[in-house]
């Protein structure tokens, strides 16, 4: 059990410290910022940090950190089993605080929240735990690619549309289209702005009466990757992925396929749109369904070589961090949010939109080392992460118990 806690909570740290090398760009500009390195405007060295954010951290550490809520379910279920506890019971317990921990995220500091769409996901998939790991995983699977395979026809359909019209041989009609998006755009555009630049509580205010349902709009959005890659994780967990049961052959392969093949795809898609100057509508579908399948196999990837890593770094200090970072990933997941929007947002220093976006990298790196600074000297004198002690025990509704593991 120690060893594969271990492991779990080393991918877990290298997981949430690349998850902010994406959002980053969503504290410091609008939401359209983080699928375009264009918008709102063209900067210096911009194009370039999206890129290389683009290949090797989008949707590949969100991916890892999905794939381990869904194994972190069925572990909590174990404990809460050997606890003599209903696991079921135990689980929506545990879903609902996070739901409301994800919407007072969203509503008190950041609209890029993903606990409360975890929540609502992580529901559904534990529903379906007691499946046989093999036929669960073949379902993850194929909801995933026919999901995105569909949305993938309509997307090349689209680009083709947004191709002719930026060389001026489309249609009245699709030149309409494309000026309505560009509307739309500019319009988002603006208001997040006044959300970004807002003092707190008129922010908060305009959260509540502009887009009170946002966090069940992005469920929407991304439930066919979210909801998948849970039940995958589930399966993999029973699969004794994380166990050590898997060659490492076999983990090398799924490694070298995973990284080399969605790498490559990566490249080549966010190079098309270098060329082709990032066209808007192209990059929804870029950052969307085109990348899904990249995505995902360059998520196995990395997660294979972290799992051949993690016996060769355990014992030094860079695992260690790593993994204590990861026990504390809930904790500091929000207070990476609180900092950053310290950092950008209008009642802190208001540096959104004014920092230049080539700086961005150094925000990452300043971010990085902050969450590897406190996790082992906390976990030394406390067990557990402060907000993962407080929503473990607001799951059990009384003193944690130090020696066994819940998630």
């Amino acid at each position: 059990m120690p060893e594969r806690i271990g492991a779990l909570d080393f991918v877990r740290g290298v997981a949430v410290l690349g998850i902010l090398a994406i959002n980053v760009t969503g504290f410091w500009g609008p939401l359209l910022a983080t699928f375009n390195p264009v918008l709102p405007h063209a900067e210096p060295g911009g194009a370039l940090w999206f890129s290389a954010a683009y290949i090797l951290f989008e949707g590949k550490m969100r991916g890892l950190f999905t794939l381990l809520f869904g194994a972190s379910m069925m572990l909590f279920a174990d404990a809460a089993e050997r606890r003599g506890a209903n696991p079921d019971l135990m689980q929506v317990r545990r879903l609902l605080w996070l739901m409301l921990f994800g919407y007072a995220h969203y509503v008190l500091l950041w609209w890029g929240d993903i606990l409360l769409p975890y929540a609502v996901c992580g529901m559904l998939a534990f529903g379906l735990r007691r499946l046989a790991p093999e036929p669960l995983a073949a379902a993850a699977l194929l909801l995933f690619l026919v999901s995105h395979g569909f949305e993938m026809v309509g997307d090349i359909a689209g680009i083709a549309t947004e191709s002719r019209v930026l060389a001026g041989h489309g249609t009245p009609s699709e030149a309409a289209e494309q000026a309505a998006m560009m509307g739309r755009i500019a319009a988002s555009i603006a208001a997040d702005g006044r959300v970004l630049h807002a003092p707190f509580l008129e922010a908060l205010r305009i959260r509540l009466t502009t887009a009170p349902l946002l966090p069940l709009e992005s469920l929407g959005a991304t439930f066919v990757e979210t909801f998948p890659l849970m039940l995958l994780g589930m399966a993999l967990l029973r699969m004794g992925l994380f166990t050590g049961e898997w060659a490492d052959s076999t983990l090398r392969r799924m490694a070298v396929i995973g990284i080399g093949t969605g790498g490559a795809t990566s490249a080549a898609l966010i190079g098309w749109a270098a060329l082709h100057q990032f066209p808007p509508g192209a990059m929804f579908a870029i950052m969307g369904s085109l990348a899904a399948i990249p995505h995902l196999a360059m998520t196995l990837g990395y997660l294979a070589a972290l799992l051949l890593l993690w016996p060769r770094i355990k014992d030094s200090a860079a695992g260690k961090r790593l993994a204590a970072a990861g026990r504390c990933a809930f904790t500091n997941y929000l207070g990476t949010t609180f900092v950053m929007s310290a950092l950008f947002a209008g009642w802190g220093l208001g540096l959104g939109g004014v920092m230049p976006r080539g700086a961005l990298p150094l925000v990452v790196l300043s971010g990085w080392a902050l969450m590897l600074a406190w996790p082992q000297w906390w976990l030394a004198r406390f067990g557990q992460g402060p907000l993962e002690a407080f929503w473990r025990r607001l799951t059990w509704w009384g003193p944690a118990r130090p020696a066994a593991y819940e998630g």
